[in-house]
């Protein structure tokens, strides 16, 4: 180790704390190259920020105790090898193994199983969100995924098999590219006619009315309706929004519902270039009142209201996008339960929780373009009726205990883990941790036909 003596004493940096020295002194710059087998570990620490080796020799001052910092790992990593040559018993080194906690779901890696264990209460991880079909890594949302798959900073394995084998809309991975081909006739799909290319229903036949001697049967998933309304804007700016027009699509894409609302308050701005409303359209409009009643008629299926605050009954399950706004303009209100909301869905918004807009979830994940005109409220209810019905098709495997009623109000992953002793948790694998785990909203899986049937047979 004679190159350790020839450290320049009279070149101490300036800055550094006084701990940053150890029995060999303080920390300094290498007047002379060390060995030829410790250099080669310096081979791939040639150029490292304002720490410069040229043939061995410190080409530039240490600017901060980072540096000094940086320059303690590559000492340490001479030392074993200057050791060994010397016959000299090699100390520990920074680099020596450490036990890392690795969370079988996002893979993401701790040092600690306690900061494994407060990751899994905070992710929500679930069998439900959407999942690499190569590396099997669960991502939080759709968008998350298709970074991981097609993105910039995509995994390279996973980016190569997507590239051969993988659909760009639903992000499912197919055995061969002759299947991924007959899939594709499947998945994208044509746009939807507009509404003034078909047939309106006459004012006798806008209701549509089920056969009254259909009993309510667990085995059926709900039906679906799916919603749409165009606004006009009130008040003296034309910034209140007010509801003129409102389309309902069953999940055959058959029109059950369409008018125009009269609003309650004079129209300052149609919207025109938007909406295609004019005068005209509101002048025989349907006061607000007799369409909220047509619209809970379809809704309730002639159901009570008792049953259809309690678990739905017949009661239709109601799709939008942007629900909450459509609904607060028509003066409604619907039971949570049975409202599927585009907008809110946790897999389809972006990373930070908000929402992608109905044209963009469109032309990403069915492959047409909508609203390049005004806005055709029957092109947007099919398209929230496509995608709708395309997630609740998914497989999840889920344990039969998620199917209860209690699965509409999912429970917090906090309270799930308070409920085990925390010896008992931090006995438990990575994979064990993830199956206790449960997602912070409820699944659209859940609507299938399979799901309530499984339901009905627990029940």
């Amino acid at each position: 180790m004679e190159w350790r003596t020839t450290i320049i004493r009279d070149r101490m940096p300036a800055c550094g704390p006084a701990h940053m020295s150890d029995q060999y002194g303080p920390w300094r710059f290498l007047e002379e190259p060390p060995p030829g087998g410790a250099y080669g570990r310096l081979s791939g620490f040639q150029n490292y920020g304002s720490i410069g080796y040229e043939n061995g020799r410190a080409s530039k001052p240490v600017k901060n105790s980072y540096h000094l910092f940086l320059l303690r790992i590559l000492r340490l990593r001479f030392r074993p090898a200057v050791a060994m040559d010397s016959g000299e018993e090699a100390p520990k080194t920074l680099t020596s193994s450490t036990t890392r906690h690795k969370c079988a779901a996002c893979f993401k890696q701790y040092k600690k199983k306690e900061h494994l264990i407060a990751h899994m209460k905070t992710s929500y991880h679930s069998v439900h969100q959407p999942k690499c079909g190569v590396c099997q890594k669960h991502c939080k949302s759709f968008e998350s995924l298709r970074e991981h798959t097609t993105g910039p900073l995509a995994k390279v394995n996973c980016s190569k098999i997507f590239a051969e084998r993988g659909c760009k809309l639903c992000l499912r991975i197919f055995d061969s590219p002759v299947s991924l081909r007959e899939h594709h006739s499947i998945c994208y799909l044509p746009a939807p006619a507009l509404l003034g290319t078909i047939k309106m229903p006459s004012p006798e036949s806008q209701i549509y009315n089920p056969p009254i001697d259909i009993e309510y049967d667990i085995g059926n998933h709900p039906e679906a309706v799916s919603m749409d309304c165009e606004m006009v804007g009130g008040g003296s700016d034309g910034s209140l929004d007010l509801c003129a027009r409102v389309c309902l699509v069953d999940e055959d894409e058959n029109l059950i519902f369409h008018t125009y609302v009269l609003p309650q308050i004079p129209v300052t701005n149609y919207r025109y270039e938007v909406t295609g409303i004019t005068e005209d359209h509101l002048r025989d409009a349907m006061p607000l009142k007799e369409v909220q009643d047509k619209i809970l008629h379809i809704l309730y299926n002639g159901e009570s209201i008792g049953r259809l605050r309690l678990n739905g009954g017949r009661a239709r399950v109601l799709l939008g996008h942007g629900l909450e706004h459509d609904l607060d303009c028509l003066k409604m209100n619907y039971p949570d339960h049975l409202l599927r909301d585009t907008a809110k869905y946790p897999p389809l918004m972006k990373t930070n929780l908000v929402s992608h807009s109905l044209k963009y979830l469109v032309k990403t994940y069915l492959g047409y373009d909508i609203q390049t005109g005004t806005h055709d409220p029957y092109e947007d209810c099919v398209s929230v009726m496509r995608l709708y019905k395309r997630l609740r098709s998914q497989r999840h495997q889920t344990k039969g205990m998620e199917f209860t009623l209690a699965a509409r109000s999912t429970p917090s992953l906090t309270n799930c883990h308070d409920s085990w002793n925390y010896r008992e948790i931090e006995n438990m694998t990575p994979e064990e941790l993830f199956n206790i785990s449960k997602s912070n909203y409820r699944c659209w899986c859940f609507d299938s036909r399979q799901a309530l049937q499984m339901h009905g047979s627990l029940v």
